[in-house]
């Protein structure tokens, strides 16, 4: 049987206002209620980020979407319509443009709980040898 990560818990501060906002911003459907006390974002057929209210301090995460050039346009978009400061770098400072040096598009993004995010259209990580 080959291994499918089903789905991943992201502690929030508030687990509606964090899964609705990053569920509009991919155009992904979304849940005020899933099993337990999460609300789900569901990414795709296979992989649900179930948001959880934690007390602090929680671990802040890195996840990085992988998208079509069309869906990296549209999702960009949303992202500078609702104001939302964005990098080239993982690291660097907020620049408002996009990394295009590793054979395609890459832009960063920090939600308010700090948790960073990645959409990519290329994946570095997993380039053919």
């Amino acid at each position: 049987m080959a291994v499918h990560l089903d789905h991943l818990m992201v502690p929030a501060r508030d687990k509606l206002a964090s899964a609705k906002l990053l569920a509009e911003l991919l155009g992904v459907p979304w849940s005020e209620t899933g099993v337990g006390p999460f609300a789900p974002v569901y990414l795709n057929n296979g992989l649900t980020l179930d948001f959880d209210e934690w007390e602090e301090p929680f671990p802040l995460i890195h996840f990085c979407f992988r998208v079509s050039e069309e869906e990296f346009d549209a999702i960009l978009g949303r992202i500078k319509a609702a104001g939302i400061a964005y990098r080239s770098s993982v690291h660097g400072p907020v620049d408002f443009q996009i990394d295009a040096q590793h054979g395609g598009k890459i832009v960063y993004w920090n939600e308010p709980d700090g948790h960073q995010w990645e959409m990519l259209t290329e994946s570095y990580a997993r380039r053919p040898a």
